[in-house]
């Protein structure tokens, strides 16, 4: 059943009771990296392995996401700063116990590539933090995995 989330803006990706935090080099450049995240809604699906439909509503201003396992978003865009950020929260989902959820993408230069630091930031119910927590390994496998796929398919 789909519930309404806490409408939080970006200050909660320092804030919240919850923050994982990844960070990988990518060869790509920053605008490309940017251009993927905020422009290539529909791209994610191919790169990052847990995104089944991702597309932009709202002009731009909101997605839609699912992942594998039946998980659904409605999101708000919060910050599309190109080519260093960019950031949602999520209205609405059917996850558990969830209360408050803001995703953030830094970009900086590395090189002439790329640093991309992912910030997922949450509360929820103590037992949904604790899901978290446990769940950060399989969620920094999953950011190294699809941030890996993002740069080969913006180098090809």
């Amino acid at each position: 059943m789909a519930r309404r989330l806490r409408p939080e803006e970006l200050g909660f990706v320092r804030e919240a009771p919850v923050r994982l935090v990844f960070a990988r080099n990518v060869a790509a450049a920053p605008e490309r990296v940017f251009s993927a995240l905020a422009e290539d809604v529909p791209g994610w699906s191919e790169w990052f392995g847990a995104v089944t439909l991702a597309r932009p509503v709202r002009d731009g201003g909101g997605r839609e996401v699912r992942l594998r396992g039946g998980t659904r978003f409605e999101e708000t865009v919060l910050v599309a700063k190109e080519p260093e950020l960019y950031a949602y929260r999520v209205d609405v989902t059917n996850a558990p116990g969830a209360h408050a959820l803001v995703e953030e993408w830094r970009l900086a230069p590395a090189g002439t590539g790329t640093r991309v630091c992912w910030t997922f930031a949450a509360d929820g119910t103590a037992p949904f933090r604790l899901g978290l927590r446990l769940a950060r390994p399989g969620l920094g496998r999953a950011f190294k995995d699809a941030v890996t796929a993002l740069d080969r398919r913006l180098a090809g």
